[in-house]
C-alpha cells in the first residue's frame, strides 16, 4: 500500500492522520503551531495523493503502511478514522510510539450496516451525495462559513472508490480488544458538540487505555482540529512535548 505524505520542519517526529473524506490540507491550521517538529501528514488510502489500493484493506493494513513511512519512533495524532489507525499503530507497535493523541474517535463506529450503505451510495453517486450530512457533523452551526466551504471542497474532491474502501475498513473495525496493549502516554480529545463521538464515548476510550487523559473542547464538533484550531493546538502541543 502506497500512502502519499508530506513532511514539514525538523525535530521530533509527529505523524498526523486525518478523517474520512480529508486530505493532508486539513492539518494546515496545525502547522504554524508545530514549528520545531518534523510533521508528517499522511493521506488515507484513496484520498488526496494516495492511490486506491488494488485490494480491500483493514485498519491494521493502513497502520502498517504508515509505520513503513517512519524511521524509528514518533508521536502520533489521529482524528476520527485517523484515530483508529493511530490506535492500531500504538497497540501493534508500542515501541514505535512515543506519545499518542486520539481526537474525535472511538474503537468502533457501529452499526456496520451504515458503512456498507454509505460505500454503495458513494460508489453510485460520488462523495457529493453525502457531503451535506458530513458537514453537519464536522462543524457546529457557528463555524466560519469560509472554513466550511474549504472543507466541503476537500471532501467532494475525494475519489469515490477511495472513500468507499475506507468506509468498508470502518465497517469491519473493532479495536476494543487492542486497547489494553497501548502503553504510550495518551490524550483523548473530544468536542462538546460532536454528534459522531460524544464526550462520554471519548471518556470511555480514555478509561480503556492505561493512564490516558481525556479533555473536552467546548463549542466544537467532529472536525475539531479545524473549527477549534487554537484550543486543539494547545492540547496537542501540551501532550506531544
Amino acid at each position: 500500500m502506497r500512502l502519499h505524505h508530506e513532511v514539514d520542519g525538523d525535530g521530533p517526529t509527529l505523524v498526523l492522520l486525518g478523517s474520512l473524506g480529508s486530505d493532508v490540507s486539513m492539518w494546515q491550521p496545525q502547522l504554524p503551531a508545530l514549528d520545531g517538529r518534523r510533521v508528517v501528514r499522511v493521506d488515507l488510502p484513496g484520498h488526496g495523493g494516495s492511490p486506491v489500493p488494488d485490494e480491500r484493506f483493514s485498519i491494521q493494513d493502513v497502520a502498517r503502511a504508515v509505520l513503513d513511512l517512519i524511521d524509528g519512533s514518533a508521536s502520533f495524532c489521529g482524528i476520527s478514522l485517523g484515530g483508529l489507525i493511530a490506535m492500531a499503530i500504538a497497540a501493534e507497535a508500542p515501541a514505535r510510539v512515543e506519545r499518542l493523541v486520539l481526537a474525535c474517535t472511538k474503537p468502533s463506529f457501529p452499526p456496520p450496516e451504515q458503512w456498507a450503505e454509505r460505500a454503495a451510495l458513494v460508489r453510485r453517486e460520488g462523495t457529493a451525495a453525502v457531503v451535506d450530512a458530513v458537514m453537519a457533523r464536522w462543524f457546529t452551526g457557528a463555524a466560519d462559513p469560509a472554513l466550511v466551504e474549504r472543507a466541503r471542497a476537500m471532501f467532494v474532491a475525494t475519489p469515490a472508490e477511495g472513500y468507499a474502501r475506507c468506509c468498508e475498513a470502518l465497517r469491519d473495525a473493532d479495536l476494543h480488544a487492542a486497547l489494553p496493549r497501548i502503553t504510550a502516554p495518551t490524550l483523548v480529545v473530544s468536542g462538546r458538540e460532536d454528534p459522531t463521538v460524544t464526550p462520554a464515548e471519548a471518556a470511555a476510550l480514555a478509561e480503556a487505555i492505561h493512564g490516558a487523559r481525556h479533555v473536552t473542547i467546548e463549542r466544537g464538533a467532529h472536525l475539531l482540529s479545524a473549527e477549534r484550531a487554537d484550543e486543539f493546538n494547545l492540547e496537542l502541543l501540551g501532550h506531544s512535548g
